[in-house]
């Protein structure tokens, strides 16, 4: 490594140890996701679809004026370098706008105005992106790899089979009150499993692709650098590492119709919720409009509306795009996997990389190292989107 060892250079570790030490125990999910969701469930359908869910949600446990205080009070401009203090001026407002929009989780309009500055909604190309995806014909999900048989304790070997492909160690965890079906948890190097789910052949290759070798690869290259930004996340970096965790699932050959038609429901219930929809009518226009089973329906609804409105979800299809067009255009991959980055910020990535601020990736998502998309719907679909 090539780092100098200058005072300003040692005031930038400074910051970026405190920064860490803020965000660390902040992950939005962990407060999003209500705890009553199959309660609320049962009551629902109950109510013919005509009453909404009332959620409730973990109480969340940090001094939002304390954080807020501190964030803004760090000497940015101890840092000589300008480009790696724009860098981390963009990451100050960024965690203080997630830190926003947890403190306000349940409170209706204020947490969705609070999600649309920090993911932004649907816009008109991509609504009409997934009303093109839903047009295509499912496969076959009666065939067997679609069906359920796999409970989460039975998925749960699965992963840690595919989890050899890669020389490093997590943990997996149990939960009956999560809205995903899957998910890493970041600052605890684990992931999770829905207990209310049964887990198909498909899914389970889908979601090794996706969970391990992209979530958890990102991860674990996130702790080889000396800064800790790549672990706590670049400003909007979901729309790149969920763009790059379902092009693993692209290039394993293993994106679906099905898959592609769920990704696109999420950006209509998105589109509901910025259209000022109920749960219910949204949840009524993908179950009666667009034909989505009542299970599923509910789920992607939830997952909309969950925390007062949570924008985030349209961003796998938009991310999805960027990186397949990424990947078209014979650019490499292998920056995006330093951690928890985002592509608009591949010159700074670079950069601290030339300046031995970072490292390259040490783990390679293992799908990335050959196309094996045997589908041509897929790709037709996927050169089409606008």
């Amino acid at each position: 490594m090539m780092m100098d060892t200058t005072v300003n250079t040692k005031k930038l570790f400074e910051i970026d140890q405190r920064i860490d030490q803020l965000v660390k125990e902040i992950e939005l999910l962990r407060y999003v996701n209500p705890v009553n969701i199959e309660e609320e469930k049962t009551k629902f359908f109950a109510s013919k679809y005509l009453t909404d869910p009332n959620f409730i949600y973990p109480e969340r446990d940090f001094d939002k004026f304390k954080l807020h205080s501190e964030f803004f009070a760090l000497p940015l401009e101890e840092i000589e370098d300008e480009k790696i203090r724009d860098l981390y001026e963009d990451i100050i407002y960024f965690y203080s706008g997630l830190i926003q929009c947890i403190e306000t989780i349940g409170e209706g309009k204020k947490f969705y105005y609070n999600s649309l500055r920090s993911f932004g909604s649907p816009t008109e190309d991509d609504v009409e992106n997934a009303k093109f995806i839903l047009h295509f014909e499912d496969e076959d999900i009666t065939a067997p790899a679609f069906k359920g048989k796999y409970s989460s304790r039975e998925a749960e070997k699965v992963f840690i089979d595919y989890g050899k492909k890669y020389d490093f160690d997590f943990s997996i965890k149990h939960s009956r009150k999560m809205s995903a079906i899957a998910m890493v948890l970041n600052s605890k190097k684990a992931l999770v499993l829905s207990e209310n789910h049964t887990y198909s052949d498909n899914e389970l290759a889908i979601l090794t692709n996706h969970e391990i070798g992209v979530h958890m690869v990102t991860t674990m290259n996130a702790l080889e650098h000396p800064l800790k930004i790549f672990s706590h996340g670049f400003p909007g970096n979901e729309e790149t590492q969920e763009g790059l965790a379902v092009f693993s699932e692209y290039m394993s050959g293993n994106l679906t119709l099905t898959r592609l038609k769920e990704l696109a429901y999420r950006v209509l219930a998105v589109n509901g919720l910025a259209k000022g929809y109920s749960f219910s009518r949204t949840f009524r226009l993908l179950h009666n409009s667009f034909d989505l089973d009542r299970e599923n329906a509910f789920y992607i609804t939830l997952r909309a509306y969950r925390g007062g409105g949570f924008t985030k979800d349209y961003l796998y299809l938009t991310g999805l795009k960027k990186i397949y067009n990424h990947y078209k255009e014979g650019k490499d991959l292998s920056n995006l996997l330093t951690g928890k980055v985002t592509l608009e910020y591949s010159d700074d990535i670079q950069y601290l990389i030339t300046n031995g601020y970072a490292v390259p990736s040490k783990y390679i998502t293992d799908s990335y190292s050959r196309n094996d998309n045997k589908n041509e719907t897929i790709n037709f679909i996927l050169d089409n989107l606008k």
